[in-house]
């Protein structure tokens, strides 16, 4: 017989890395833990605890950091992951700016930076990735060089065909169909891209409303109207990369519009898009200025969450933006038929509990099917936050491969 090879599952090499990582999952989890607390949570004897621990604090991925004093009986030793274990990176791209964030391995945001890109060459988008990522590595007090992975999120999607990106022609510079291999010839280290609002459903069901949810349906709604879709717990972004692009839902209520993609609008966009919210705000009677950004829809939903019950005007302007929310969503719950569906974004935020309730109300008699509404749970830059849990996932599962 054959003798086993080393790596090969059941060995005790595999062994001891599966309950390595147990324990490294159970730390980042819990926090700094003791050998006892590690072996009662994993179920190892307090031997093979020990050794665990030693064999991960010499790879350098534990430390200790003090011991339970304070507590009933006898101190003892507290271990926790090495946050300087490896560092990871993400970006959040839009029209107007580049935001990045460094993370160490714990998920601990240690360094932030701000790139500002209005005006900027077209032709310089290597060029900004690399500054607003230097930016957030020296706030972070490394280099670059020691980022492990990073994530980019922007809006659209990159063809997996082409490599170039679809859905965004607002975004300039960032369609030319060099751009990935000049981004790959100047970053060292690995580097994924992802949809913006994709990215925000991942950190929804890493850290937020859909913790435990498989199948959940984001509705976004900033800048752009926007979906992700999750299905048996995995993104699914299509065969171009473009699922969720409900900014092009054709919708009633709005004039049919062709060629989508060279128009950037669609129905669904025009229905209930952050520029429909002053419009209806101006025909029920409260003044308010013509723009519609983001902070203007923003402002009078948010207004409109606390004065419904003593202003009819407001009540109304809730009433009738919920119901344009609910006629595009009945269209994705008729297809997907989600558990779930969760409402993001600066605008539908704003609207809080009260557009929340309404939106539910409409949906359930437009829809066959009552998946239950729920607010984002992510309180601050969720696209960064999502572009940060995706690099951390792949970096973990690299550093904390001890079978190697």
């Amino acid at each position: 017989m054959a003798g086993t090879t080393p790596g090969t599952p059941g060995t005790p090499r595999v062994l001891r890395a599966m309950n390595d990582r147990a324990a490294l999952d159970l730390l980042l989890e819990h926090g700094p833990l003791s050998r006892t607390r590690i072996g009662k949570l994993t179920g190892l004897s307090k031997p093979t605890a020990s050794q665990l621990l030693a064999r991960l604090e010499a790879a350098g991925l534990v430390v200790a950091t003090g011991t339970t004093e304070g507590r009933p009986g006898p101190n003892a030793q507290l271990y926790a992951v090495n946050a300087r274990a490896a560092y990871a990176a993400g970006l959040d791209v839009n029209q107007q700016r580049i935001r990045a964030a460094v993370a160490d391995i714990t998920g601990t945001i240690v360094g932030e930076y701000e790139l500002r890109t209005p005006g900027r060459s077209s032709s310089g988008v290597v060029r900004q990735v690399t500054d607003a990522l230097d930016g957030a590595a020296e706030a972070a007090g490394i280099t670059r060089a020691e980022v492990r992975r990073l994530v980019i999120g922007t809006p659209g999607a990159f063809d997996p065909a082409t490599g170039r990106l679809r859905y965004a022609s607002h975004l300039p510079g960032w369609h030319s169909p060099t751009l990935l291999e000049e981004l790959a010839a100047v970053l060292p280290m690995p580097f994924e891209y992802e949809n913006d609002v994709n990215l925000v459903a991942v950190a929804e069901q890493r850290v937020g409303a859909a913790r435990g949810h498989d199948d959940f349906a984001l509705l976004w709604n900033q800048e752009g109207l926007g979906a992700a879709l999750v299905l048996g717990g995995r993104l699914h972004r299509g065969f171009t990369g473009g699922a969720g692009e409900v900014g092009f839902l054709p919708v009633p209520g709005t004039p049919l519009v062709r060629q989508v993609t060279k128009a950037n609008s669609g129905g669904y966009q025009e229905l209930a898009g952050v520029q429909a919210v002053p419009r209806i705000a101006r025909a029920v009677g409260i003044d308010t200025p013509e723009q519609p950004y983001v902070p203007v829809a923003s402002s009078l939903l948010g207004h409109a969450a606390t004065a419904h019950g003593e202003d009819p005007r407001y009540a109304e302007l809730l009433d009738r933006y919920a119901e344009r929310v609910a006629t595009g969503l009945a269209s994705i719950v008729a297809v997907l038929d989600p558990e779930l569906i969760v409402l993001s974004g600066d605008v539908l935020v704003a609207g809080g509990e009260p557009l929340r309730a309404r939106v539910q109300s409409e949906l359930a008699d437009l829809a066959a099917s009552r998946p239950r509404l729920v607010l984002s749970a992510v309180p601050a830059r969720p696209v960064l936050r999502g572009a940060l849990e995706t690099a951390l996932a792949t970096t973990r599962d690299e550093v904390f491969d001890t079978s190697r």
